[in-house]
């Protein structure tokens, strides 16, 4: 038996094209240096599994002990009963230990034991499918000019995406600090939709806190625009209130993408018949395993089940199951290259083919990690377990 031996967070420098608003959403920028941290879970065999992960989110989970004193001296393979053993220090750690943080330990956890296995995540997890079709999840609207200013913007851009291959397309339109509203979702909507035609799945993931009068009038016209979802128009911890604009609507209702509780709070919105298609990511709902947990809970209720955002942790999930169509590649923008991996990646995870994205060969999750370059722009690192 290989146990867990060192749990060690690395901090690098790296290089992103992208700039974050006050409001947390993400647009094209210049060049500019950021940091980055790596996970890295070693066994005593000396197998390792790495996940990469935002500083703060991982950096005070391990130096507030949550993380390696619960996986230090177990056995690396026991992903199941180790992420339960993480996830219970939740209670009382002071929210130094999220979602987020429990998902990097599980998914470095998985990578160890594909890597040690020689085989994928995807594979180990069951193995469902090879590839899987692609959706073009833009950026949030702005006010660059040739960017995601007007309607006539998202229209010509969903029409280059389309050039590219994409048979779906997500619009994320304009949400706090920029102006937003109704009227202006709606204009952009039927201006793509006019843009690409009838044959071209489209989804709309709008400002989140619309009220209830104003998220009804936006799903109305998406029923008469034949969009293929309606994702977080209200706060989500309003169950009622997505029961309540589900009921009188054509199109899905996409959820939750963001309410806390893992697979749990997603079992509540399927008692509650709050959406029509259930929704989970693998990074903020607390990793792979209650990613699966939710896929199969939406399987047996006869849900689809979309996995949210990108990445080599979201294919491992839609790789190894079939209760649900898409995957989400992006965040795009018509001014942003997402096909050239950051500094720290040798190549992308998911490159796009014909419209569908293939599941990683690679063993383990199949980031293809430039491990020369993170150590030669490390700036610290924080360890537990043996030297």
């Amino acid at each position: 038996m290989a146990v867990v031996e060192r749990v060690v967070v690395t901090v690098f420098t790296t290089v992103t094209r992208s700039v974050v608003d006050g409001h947390g959403h993400r647009h094209p920028g210049p060049p500019r240096e950021v940091r980055e941290a790596l996970l890295t879970i070693t066994d005593s065999d000396g197998a390792t599994g790495r996940c990469l992960a935002a500083p703060d989110t991982v950096r005070e989970a391990v130096i507030a002990g949550h993380i390696g004193p619960a996986l230090i001296g177990q056995d690396s393979l026991d992903r199941e009963r180790l992420w339960h053993r993480v996830a219970r220090r939740q209670r009382g750690a002071q929210g130094n230990l999220s979602d987020r943080a429990l998902s990097a330990a599980d998914q470095a956890l998985w990578d160890l034991a594909g890597r040690r296995l020689g085989l994928p995540v995807w594979k180990l997890l069951g193995g469902a499918r090879a590839e899987v079709p692609a959706y073009a999840s833009t950026m949030c609207g702005d006010d660059i000019p040739g960017g995601l200013a007007t309607p006539e913007d998202y229209a010509a851009f969903a029409k280059d995406l389309v050039s590219r291959g994409y048979r779906g397309i997500k619009l994320h339109t304009w949400m706090p600090p920029m102006p937003y509203g109704v009227d202006r979702d709606i204009e952009a909507c039927a201006a793509v939709r006019d843009a690409v035609g009838p044959d071209v799945a489209l989804m709309l993931d709008s400002n989140h806190w619309y009220s209830r009068s104003e998220a009804l009038t936006l799903g109305r016209a998406l029923d008469e625009l034949d969009f293929a979802w309606y994702e977080e128009p209200m706060e989500e911890a309003s169950v009622q209130s997505y029961r309540w604009l589900a009921d009188q609507l054509r199109t899905p209702i996409l959820g939750p993408e963001t309410s806390w509780g893992k697979h749990m709070a997603r079992a509540e919105w399927v008692a509650a018949g709050a959406c029509d298609i259930l929704r989970v990511g693998v990074v903020g709902s607390g990793g792979i395993i209650p990613a699966v947990k939710a896929v199969h809970l939406a399987e047996s209720f006869g849900m689809d089940c979309e996995i949210h955002g990108n990445g080599s942790g979201a294919l491992a999930v839609i790789g190894a199951t079939l209760c649900g169509r898409w995957y989400e590649r992006g965040l795009l923008h018509p001014h942003s290259d997402y096909d050239t991996p950051a500094p720290h990646l040798r190549s992308i995870v998911d490159p796009l083919m014909d419209g569908k994205v293939r599941m990683p060969d690679a063993p383990g999750l199949g980031d293809d990690l430039d491990v020369d370059y993170i150590a030669s722009r490390t700036v610290a690192s924080w360890g537990t377990g043996s030297q």
